[in-house]
């Protein structure tokens, strides 16, 4: 699977991203216009010099409306999107598109979340109308992802309790890099004690393996890339956009051994192939990805090329993606510690990326980065949607 991709057409020339955690003084409308009115001033314009909108969220907003009222948009259009966990990066997907097509020379993507007032946990939801037959919808979702450890464990004969220190090393490393972002919702360190010491969730999965509940919102700016020195000295160039949706057969394919998500794979690839990637750990700076659970961001470094099958877990405890390691993942915190408010996590990343190759960082600030790779998944293992983004700070 591969597309043609639009490489080097569009670029990122503002971007604004909240406070994530639990603001429950703030609305979604105080949200929304406080990440857009970041996102338009970074980019020297106002909301009225907007195009078009695309709008992420899960359930904090129904149609267009839910941005075009708070923002005193004045009859353009406003498209509200949803894709699980990668609806942020859905409407960010989507309005790239429609800057590369001509139909629009500036538009907006904007994801936004408002979790904790609505009483969703990663424990409480809502599944999706089905037949029956997908039997692991009834699972929730750290149910779902606790699967990963043993199975992984299993299949590469790793020591439950050498798994077990990697687990641990993610959350670790992710609440590190969290305490250095003005913007997290947890920003502080964590111990390796206090996070095996954690009451358990579902599996071996302990408090400390799974993202937080949060609200936040974030949106960028998009224009051609031609125009886009007359925004910024600094933008930031889309390479590829890649989203694959699986036939979510997992639960009932004797062959899925719960230690891959293959959306990952076939997006990775066709992302790779837009950039003209060939070994994306060597030709990537940085990553962004989508630690929901511990055992997901192991499993991710291999489906991703960061290493090789059965691997991962070696690199992760040798300090491999740690901030200063040999390839930094989570620098911002993921997930994990700056939080997860489900439209807004796929801007989230890529906020990051902004920051990183713009070098405005600060205390986190990686070392000359160049290029990015963000990642969103939605969904579950054996049946997910799977998003990648490829981002640049030079053409070509």
């Amino acid at each position: 699977m591969t597309s043609r991709g639009i490489a080097d057409k569009v670029a990122i020339v503002g971007m604004g991203c909240t406070q994530f955690g639990e603001l429950w003084e703030r609305s979604t409308d105080d949200l929304l216009v406080d990440a857009v009115g970041q996102a338009v001033a970074s980019a020297g314009v106002g909301v009225a010099d907007v195009d078009a909108f695309w709008l992420g969220t899960l359930g904090s907003g129904q149609s267009g409306l839910a941005l075009s009222r708070p923002l005193g948009i004045d009859y353009k259009p406003v498209t509200r999107v949803e894709n699980y966990c990668a609806t942020g990066s859905e409407a960010f997907r989507n309005a790239c598109y429609a800057v590369a097509s001509g139909a629009y020379d500036r538009v907006m993507a904007v994801g936004v979340e408002k979790l904790k007032d609505s009483g969703f946990s990663g424990l409480l939801r809502t599944d999706p109308p089905a037949d029956g037959t997908a039997s692991e919808l009834s699972l929730t979702a750290p149910a779902a992802f606790s699967l990963l450890d043993p199975a992984y464990c299993a299949k590469y004969g790793v020591d439950p309790g050498a798994m077990r220190d990697a687990m641990t090393h993610v959350a670790w490393k992710n609440h590190v890099n969290g305490a250095r972002n003005s913007r997290a919702q947890f920003r502080s360190e964590v111990s390796k004690e206090k996070i095996e010491a954690a009451p358990k969730v579902a599996g071996r999965l302990g408090v400390f393996d799974c993202s937080g509940v949060s609200d936040g919102s974030a949106a960028a700016m998009i224009v051609r890339a031609e125009d886009a020195l007359d925004y910024t000295d600094r933008p930031i160039y889309v390479k590829a956009l890649a989203l694959a949706a699986g036939p979510m057969r997992g639960g009932m394919d004797p062959a899925y051994d719960f230690t891959t998500f293959p959306e990952v794979v076939r997006s990775a690839q066709d992302a790779y192939a837009q950039a003209g990637i060939t070994n994306p750990a060597a030709e990537l700076s940085f990553a962004e990805v989508h630690d929901c659970f511990t055992p997901t961001e192991i499993l991710l470094m291999e489906d991703l090329g960061f290493t090789a099958p059965g691997q991962a877990w070696k690199d992760v405890l040798a300090g491999e993606f740690d901030a200063d390691g040999r390839f930094p993942v989570n620098v911002d915190g993921g997930l994990k510690s700056f939080g997860h408010p489900v439209g807004a996590s796929g801007l989230r990343m890529l906020f990051e990326a902004w920051l990183q190759l713009r070098g405005e960082a600060e205390q986190r600030q990686l070392a000359d980065p160049h290029h990015a790779l963000t990642h969103n998944l939605g969904g579950r293992p054996g049946g997910c949607v799977s998003f990648v983004s490829v981002v640049g700070n030079e053409l070509g």
